[in-house]
C-alpha cells in the first residue's frame, strides 16, 4: 500500500490534484476544533478540582474596613464548625491582587473600602450544609456572607460542555466531508481509467490489486495534504497562545494543552490518511463489483 508505483497512472487525474488541498483544510479545521475542546476540558477540570470543597466568606462594613473583632468572630465560628478543615483571612494586599486585573492598580487607593475575605477549606468528603452555615455566620457577624465558589461556576461549566460538544460535532462533520471528497475523487479516477481497468481484468488482475493502486495513491495524497494542514494549525495555536499570554483574567482558568492532547493532535493527519485509504478501498471494491 505504501508503494507509489501505479499501473493506472493516477497522478494525472484532475480530481486527485485537488484532494491534498481539501484534506489540508479538513485537517486544519479538525485540529483546531480538537485543540479547543481538549484545552477547555483540561482547564475546567483543573479549575473545578481546585474549587472543590472551597468556600469564601466575605465580611462587609459600610463604614470601611471591617473591624478586627468581626473578622475574629467569623474565624472562630468557621474554624469550630465540624467539617471545616481550615479558615484563614486574606490580608488587604492579597485581596488587592485579586481585584487589580479588574479595577486597575491606579484605582486601588488606600481609602478604597475593601471587604475582608476568609478562605474556607472543607475536609474531604465532609457533608456540610452551606446554607445553614451561611445563616449562622450572618447571625453571628452582621454584614458577613458565605459563598460557595462552585455555584457561580456552574453556568460556565455548562457553556464549556456545549462548546466541547460543538467541537466534537465539527470534527465529525470534517470527517464526513473528507469521506465524501475521497469517494468523489476515487469514483472520478475509476471513470477515467475504466478501459485500463478492463484490460487489467482481462490479463488476470483481481479487484484487490486495483484497489491497492488507489489506496497507495490516496495515502500519498492524504499525507501530502494532512501534514501541512497540521503544521498550519500548530502555527495558529502558537499565535493564539502568544496573544493570550499577556492577558490577565483572574476569574478564568488558563487554557493549555497537555501531553495527551498534543499527541492527539499529531494523530489527526494520520487518522485522516487512514480514513481516506479505507474509504478509497471500499469505494473501489464496491464500484468494481457493479462493473460488467
Amino acid at each position: 500500500m505504501l508503494a507509489r508505483r501505479s499501473d493506472l497512472q493516477l497522478e494525472g487525474d484532475a480530481a486527485g490534484r485537488f484532494l491534498p488541498w481539501v484534506i489540508a483544510v479538513m485537517v486544519f479545521l479538525a485540529a483546531l476544533a480538537l485543540a479547543g475542546g481538549l484545552g477547555l476540558g483540561k482547564a475546567l477540570a483543573g479549575w473545578d478540582q481546585s474549587l472543590k470543597g472551597s468556600l469564601t466568606a466575605q465580611i462587609v462594613d459600610a463604614g470601611g474596613t471591617p473591624a478586627p473583632e468581626k473578622v475574629q468572630a467569623a474565624l472562630v465560628l468557621l474554624s469550630g464548625t465540624p467539617g471545616v478543615e481550615m479558615a484563614r483571612a486574606l490580608d488587604r494586599h492579597a485581596v488587592e491582587a485579586l481585584l487589580e486585573p479588574w479595577l486597575g492598580q491606579a484605582n486601588l487607593t488606600p481609602d478604597l473600602p475593601i471587604p475582608t475575605l476568609i478562605e474556607v477549606r472543607l475536609e474531604p468528603g465532609a457533608s456540610l450544609s452551606t446554607a445553614a452555615l451561611a445563616r449562622r455566620l450572618e447571625a453571628a457577624v452582621p454584614g458577613a456572607r458565605l459563598d460557595d465558589d462552585r455555584t457561580w461556576l456552574a453556568p460556565l461549566i455548562h457553556l464549556t460542555e456545549a462548546l466541547r460538544a460543538l467541537a466534537a460535532g465539527i470534527v465529525v462533520l470534517v470527517g464526513l466531508a473528507t469521506i465524501a471528497m475521497v469517494i468523489f475523487a476515487t469514483r472520478a479516477g475509476l471513470a477515467v481509467h475504466r478501459e485500463v481497468i478492463a484490460v487489467l481484468h482481462l490479463i488476470g488482475a483481481h479487484d484487490g490489486y486495483i484497489a491497492r493502486q488507489f489506496q497507495s495513491h490516496t495515502l500519498w495524497l492524504a499525507l501530502k495534504g494532512g501534514l501541512p494542514g497540521l503544521a498550519a494549525a500548530a502555527l495558529v495555536l502558537l499565535a493564539l497562545r502568544g496573544l493570550g499570554g499577556g492577558m490577565q483574567a483572574a476569574l478564568l482558568p488558563p487554557v493549555t494543552l497537555g501531553t495527551g492532547a498534543i499527541a492527539a493532535l499529531v494523530l489527526v493527519p494520520l487518522v485522516a490518511a487512514l480514513l481516506a485509504v479505507l474509504t478509497a478501498r471500499f469505494t473501489v471494491l464496491g464500484t468494481l463489483r457493479q462493473m460488467p
